[in-house]
C-alpha cells in the first residue's frame, strides 16, 4: 500500500526544493532584465538582430537556483541567508510560490488552449497549397500552435487583399514559424510561470515580442526581394483595413501581429531604415550565440550542486531519552571509523576512548554516508548502532543500506 505520509512529505519536500531554486532565478532575472534592457536601449538601439539575440541569455536563469556562490561566497551569503533561509523553513511561503505556478500556467497556457480551439472552429482556406483560417475577428493575422501551427487571417483582409499581398500576409507568419519564434515565446511563458514573482517578465514581454518581429520583418523583406516601401504598404493597408472596421475585439495572442496599433507604426519606422543584411552574417551570429549560451550552460552546471551530491560525513549520536549528536567533526571520526557497501568498521580502542572523553552514555549510532541536495536542505544517510563489549580490535557492524528505498530513490532522482 502507498504510505500517503510519506508522499506528503516528498510533495512538501519538492516545495522547499524548488522554491528555494527558484527564487533565487528570479533573483538573477531582475539583474539581466535590466542589463537586457539597457543594451536594447544604447548600444544596439539599431542592431535589429543583436536585440533579438540578447534575449536568448535568459534560457540561462532556470538554472542558476543551485549555484555553489549562494553557499560559498561569503557577500552572497550575507545578502541572501533570510531569503534562503525562509523558503527552507517557512512551508507556507514554499506552499504559495508553488500554488502561484499552477495558477500562472492555468491562465497562460489555458488562454492559449482557448485560442487554439477557436483557430480550429475557422473556416478554411488554400492560398497557393497554404491552409488558412479566415476568421471573423478584427485582428491582426497571427499565428497558434507549437507543432501544428496555423496562421489565422481575418475576413476583412481576406476579402480586401489581392493574392500577392495575402501572399505578403502568409509569407510573414511562415517566417514566425520558421525562426521558431513560436517555441521562444512558449518557453517565454514558461520563464513567466516559474518565476512568478517577477511581474517584468510580464511587463516587458512587448518588448520581447517586439524584438521577435521586427526580425522577422526584416528576414521577410530580403527573402521577398521587394522594396522596404512595398512591404510597408501592406503593412499601412492592414492598419487602414482594421480601424476600419469595428472596434472592441480582443486581440489574438502570441504573434498575432501587434496588440496595438502603436505597435504597427513603430514597425513602420524599423521598416523605413531597413538595410540588406549579408545572410552568412546573420547564421553566424545565431551560431555564436548559441555557443556561447552552451559554454554558459557548461560552465554553470560545474559551478552547481549536483542533483543529488552524496555525502562523506560521518557523525555519532546517543540516544538516551532524548537524541543527541556527540561529535560530527568527520576528519576526526575517519580516522577510528570506516565503511563500505555492508559494513562498518569501529577501532573499538580509538573509538570507546573518544566515547568516555565525550561521556557518551546510552545507545550509540553512527551515522555515515548517504546524499543530500542541497547544502543544509533534505538528504538520507546511513546509519548503524555500535555495541561496546567486543574484543576484536577491529569492531565490523553490519547495517541495511538506504539504498533500494523508493522514496529515497525518488528524492534523488529529483
Amino acid at each position: 500500500m502507498i504510505d500517503w505520509s510519506r508522499l506528503g512529505s516528498l510533495m512538501d519536500f519538492c516545495a522547499v526544493y524548488y522554491t528555494t531554486q527558484l527564487v533565487r532565478c528570479a533573483a538573477f532575472s531582475y539583474l539581466l532584465l535590466g542589463l537586457v534592457m539597457l543594451l536594447r536601449k544604447m548600444p544596439f538601439s539599431r542592431r535589429t538582430f543583436l536585440r533579438g539575440l540578447l534575449w536568448s541569455s535568459f534560457l540561462l536563469i532556470p538554472f542558476l537556483g543551485k549555484l555553489k556562490l549562494f553557499y560559498e561566497n561569503e557577500a552572497v551569503l550575507r545578502i541572501t541567508w533570510w531569503v534562503t533561509r525562509g523558503t527552507m523553513t517557512c512551508l507556507w511561503i514554499d506552499r504559495i510560490y508553488m500554488a502561484g505556478i499552477f495558477v500562472s500556467a492555468v491562465c497562460l497556457f489555458g488562454k492559449g488552449l482557448r485560442l487554439r480551439k477557436s483557430v480550429a472552429g475557422m473556416e478554411k482556406f488554400s492560398l497557393d497549397g497554404i491552409r488558412v483560417r479566415v476568421t471573423d475577428m478584427n485582428v491582426t493575422p497571427f499565428t497558434t500552435g507549437l507543432l501544428k501551427p496555423e496562421i489565422a487571417i481575418p475576413r476583412v483582409i481576406w476579402e480586401g487583399y489581392g493574392r500577392d499581398e495575402l501572399m505578403s500576409v502568409v509569407q510573414h507568419e511562415r517566417t514566425h514559424i520558421r525562426l521558431g519564434h513560436l517555441w521562444f515565446g512558449f518557453l517565454w511563458d514558461i520563464l513567466r510561470c516559474l518565476l512568478w514573482v517577477n511581474p517584468l517578465l510580464t511587463i516587458f514581454q512587448k518588448q520581447f515580442r517586439a524584438d521577435m518581429e521586427d526580425i522577422c520583418d526584416r528576414v521577410c523583406i530580403q527573402s521577398s526581394g521587394s522594396t522596404a516601401h512595398e512591404y510597408g504598404l501592406v503593412l499601412l493597408k492592414t492598419l487602414n483595413l482594421l480601424r476600419s472596421e469595428s472596434k472592441g475585439t480582443p486581440p489574438a495572442v502570441t504573434y498575432a501581429g501587434e496588440r496595438e496599433f502603436a505597435d504597427m507604426k513603430r514597425r513602420m519606422s524599423e521598416i523605413a531604415g531597413f538595410r540588406p543584411y549579408r545572410k552568412k552574417v546573420f547564421a553566424g551570429m545565431a551560431v555564436a550565440a548559441a555557443l556561447v549560451i552552451a559554454a554558459l550552460l557548461l560552465t554553470v552546471q560545474t559551478s552547481s550542486f549536483a542533483r543529488c551530491n552524496e555525502s562523506r560525513d560521518i557523525m555519532i549520536g546517543i540516544s538516551d531519552g532524548e537524541p543527541e549528536i556527540v561529535s560530527s567533526d568527520t576528519g576526526k571520526l575517519a580516522q577510528m571509523i570506516s565503511y563500505d557497501d555492508r559494513y562498518v568498521y569501529v577501532d573499538r580502542e580509538a573509538f570507546e576512548k573518544f566515547l568516555g572523553e565525550n561521556d557518551a552514555d546510552g545507545e550509540i549510532w553512527i551515522v555515515f554516508g548517504g546524499f543530500y541536495k542541497l547544502p543544509g536542505l533534505a538528504g538520507a544517510a546511513e546509519t548503524c548502532i555500535y555495541e561496546s563489549g567486543s574484543e576484536d580490535k577491529m569492531v565490523q557492524i553490519p547495517y541495511d543500506s538506504i539504498r533500494g528505498d523508493w522514496y529515497l530513490e525518488l528524492l534523488r532522482l529529483l
